[in-house]
């Protein structure tokens, strides 16, 4: 039924209405000359009405209910204010990962067809020199300086009408394409309704506690915008969100310090960095109430360190989840370092935790093939490896204009009513209801009388003292796939390491990674191992590895 409160904009004038004066959004700027902090804040009211003049200044330019609309814009005042204000005309706001590269950025826009492009100076600049959705755009707003063919500007087409807006949708139209980053295959445009994210919201709220009045340290700019729909106000530091391994840690704690952040939501490469600095400099935060880990597995090491900058009893929750349905998992990290590490070192996986509760975890066989109805005979036994899929009102149901895609990610039930996402991850359920990760389907290396997995391979290998990270890649040999890992080398420590004159160090570690594969059956039957100057990673997390990149350089040094 269309209906005003379906939308899931209605979260911030409700935000609005019972507490106009709160914080709702606060963009950290940092002087390089002064090196002083300056913040541009917004109220609830203020982000509110803002979004309205805006609102209403879209509508004037054609931008209505239906508009796909591209949205380039950094985390910022004016992207809290778009962003709020195309989902109250009933636009669908289009997001791209502008870490997945170009080529991808605009094939992405080929496929998503947008007909509007919202962004800024530079944004547009690279949309005419490159020709990013020629075919379907004709409606530009600029988000800086006036600049021939980019539309008008922000400011032109801001109204002095602050009157509600709020266009009436069902709960399952279509209320924005998000991009998935392309980091662990072809980038797909996922589909999210208003039922979803509200039902996004509620989890959030329910599962991790988060309460109106809260502060949080937004480094990630989707979940940024959660914020206001919970009541919480959205901290944004300086920071290139796309490449969170360059940021500054001291602008992230300064802003952490000044406005007593309750919440953080971090990517394990935040998480690393920022420890390292705390641990170096006696840092303490002590207003933290939860810290969310999401993107990539966290190490526990780096979850200890960091840690040891909160109060007693707060704890990390490293999440699990993609953009198709995003959080499925959580563990504490007190439970993953105290009962989790040395199964993971010992070929067990890394446990990412029990399912978050209304959704339905199931671990299915493993085939690369669609499966397009779902039995209960598709389960696998117990401890065993297979596809993990999940069900629930958070999860997205197709890709979009991508049928073959969806094909192959979604089982849907025998009535009909209701379907499974198939995560392309594998993993397992343990005997205390506990779902451990075992790498993604794709990076499996199908042998002719056994498979090897990336994860619980890795792990068993990544404890040698001179060893940084591997990764297992399939390399074809004598028409079949053989298993063979890229060693990119750290020297942590000397413990452990035998020097013998007669053998080059690195055949003396290639000699140790072998007779320790041979120690575990997960491990069994690796005995190739090939030194790779940098592995290739994703820029967000530099936590994926592109084994896809890895395996042809492989193939090339083993023919």
């Amino acid at each position: 039924m269309l209906d005003a409160k379906n939308n899931i904009a209605v979260h911030l004038p409700a935000m609005a209405a019972t507490q106009p004066d709160a914080l709702a959004v606060a963009i950290q700027g940092c002087s390089a000359a002064t090196q002083l902090y300056v913040y541009k804040e917004l109220t609830a009211q203020e982000l509110d009405e803002e979004s309205n003049r805006l609102a209403h200044g879209l509508e004037k330019e054609g931008i209505t209910k239906g508009t796909r609309a591209v949205l380039m814009v950094k985390p910022s005042a004016e992207f809290f204010v778009l962003t709020f204000a195309l989902f109250k005309v009933g636009a669908i706001p289009v997001m791209v990962d502008p870490g997945m590269g170009v080529r991808n950025l605009k094939k992405c826009l080929a496929e998503a067809a947008p007909q509007a492009f919202v962004g800024i100076t530079k944004a547009h600049i690279a949309r005419l020199l490159l020709g990013w959705g020629r075919e379907s755009i004709h409606m530009n707003v600029n988000v800086g300086p006036w600049l021939p063919l980019s539309g008008p500007t922000y400011k032109s087409i801001r109204s002095d009408d602050d009157s509600a807006v709020m266009a009436a949708v069902e709960s399952d139209d279509l209320a924005a394409i998000l991009f998935t980053s392309g980091s662990t295959g072809i980038p797909k445009g996922v589909e999210y309704t208003h039922a979803i994210f509200n039902a996004q919201v509620e989890s959030l709220r329910e599962n991790y506690g988060i309460e109106p009045g809260e502060r949080d340290l937004a480094t990630f700019p989707l979940f940024a915008l959660f914020g206001p729909a919970l009541g919480m106000a959205s901290i944004v530091p300086e920071m290139d969100a796309s490449k969170p391994i360059t940021a500054n840690p001291t602008h992230l704690i300064t802003a952490m310090h000044d406005y007593e952040t309750t919440n953080l939501f971090a990517s394990p490469a935040l998480i690393e960095k920022v420890g390292q600095y705390g641990q170096a400099h006696n840092t303490e935060l002590p207003s933290l109430r939860r810290v969310i880990s999401a993107g990539a597995p966290a190490e526990p090491e780096s979850l200890a360190r960091f840690s040891g900058m909160l109060a007693e009893g707060v704890s990390i929750f490293p999440s699990y989840g993609a953009t198709e349905s995003l959080p499925v998992t959580r563990i504490s990290h007190q439970e993953l370092i105290a009962d989790t590490r040395e199964l993971t070192n010992t070929g067990s996986g890394i446990c990412i935790g029990r399912a978050l509760g209304g959704l339905d975890v199931r671990i299915v066989r493993i085939t690369d093939d669609p499966i397009e109805t779902w039995s209960n005979d598709l389960e696998v036994a117990p401890g065993e490896i297979g596809e993990i899929s999940v069900s629930g009102d958070i999860v997205t149901r197709t890709y979009y204009e991508r049928k073959d895609a969806t094909a192959l990610a979604k089982i849907v039930t025998e009535d009909g009513d209701s379907f499974y996402h198939r995560m392309g991850d594998l993993g397992y359920i343990d005997e205390q209801e506990r779902i451990w990760f075992c790498g993604r389907k794709a990076h499996r290396v199908q042998g002719t009388e056994r498979v090897w997995y990336t994860i619980p391979c890795e792990r068993v290998l990544n404890v040698h003292p001179h060893v940084k990270r591997t990764a297992l890649v399939g390399v074809e040999h004598d028409g079949e796939m053989k298993p063979v890992v890229c060693v990119e080398l750290e020297r942590k420590s000397s413990e452990g390491f035998a020097f013998d004159e007669d053998k080059s160090e690195l055949a003396q570690i290639a000699i140790q990674l072998s007779k320790r594969a041979a120690e575990f059956e997960v491990t069994r039957g690796i005995t190739t191992f090939l030194e790779h100057p940098g592995f290739p990673m994703d820029v967000r997390h530099n936590a994926k590895i592109f084994r896809e990149k890895l395996a042809v350089w492989a193939q090339g040094k083993l023919s």
